[in-house]
């Protein structure tokens, strides 16, 4: 096994019912751009009606039709903010928590020690999270789980994985191995993914491999790290 082998997001996704929530953080093949991507899942009705919208520099989950809402707690929050010179995505509500740890001066996992996973029994959803550090003319990035260390939900299992920026290469957390009741999270560190030059190749390789029945919503974003122009693609399911 070739444990430096990187696939493409298509080829990691394609034919697989359900991943979940999932995170995309790396640099294109050509050293220009920082990128991150998210994305959203759902089987429930509740989960289903959702889509991204875009409020200022913030991306949030919102209801797309407002009277079918059941449970909002888990399912909307802002996904995407900026603080300083970083930029924080997330699965959950602990983007907010991250955001203001580090107005306090606290790290990325500093910030995330305050949080757990998903209080959803018997999944217990993992809460996946990165932070894009950006720096003169380049960056290094952080990805977090927080897991259930068991079946039962007793503690907290966390783990922070830390990279250098590196040309075509991308790192890939998601909160479920696949589908199943319970739902299996996601197991061992982020995987290795290529990141190519264009943002609209990237985002149709990983909206056209998620699982038709299941994908919600999609956002990409490119930011090139010599003007700091950021390009978006937002692709919503409903609509």
């Amino acid at each position: 096994m070739n444990i430096y082998e990187t696939k493409t997001i298509g080829n990691t996704i394609s034919g697989n019912p359900y991943v979940g929530r999932g995170i995309v953080t790396g640099m294109t093949a050509d050293g220009k751009n920082a990128v991150s991507a998210y994305f959203i899942m759902g089987r429930s009705a509740n989960s289903r009606n959702r889509v991204f919208a875009k409020k200022g520099d913030v991306l949030f989950t919102e209801p797309f039709d407002e009277s079918k809402v059941e449970d909002p707690s888990l399912i909307i929050y802002a996904a995407v903010r900026e603080q300083n010179n970083a930029l924080i995505v997330t699965n959950g509500n602990q983007t907010d928590t991250i955001a203001d740890g580090l107005k306090e001066g606290k790290n990325f996992s500093e910030a995330l020690e305050s949080r757990c996973f998903e209080p959803d029994s018997p999944n217990f959803t993992p809460r996946i999270s990165s932070i894009t550090l950006f720096e003169k003319n380049s960056f290094r990035y952080e990805m977090s789980i927080l897991k259930s260390i068991d079946a039962e939900g007793s503690d907290c299992a966390r783990y922070t994985f830390s990279y250098p920026a590196k040309a075509g290469l991308g790192h890939f957390i998601h909160t479920y191995v696949t589908d199943g009741n319970p739902i299996p999270t996601f197991q061992g560190e982020p995987e290795r993914v290529s990141i190519p030059d264009d943002i609209d190749e990237f985002a149709k390789d990983i909206w056209d491999n998620l699982d038709a029945a299941n994908k919600i919503s999609l956002y990409v974003r490119y930011t090139d790290l010599k003007t700091k122009k950021i390009t978006e693609k937002i692709i919503n399911k409903n609509i």
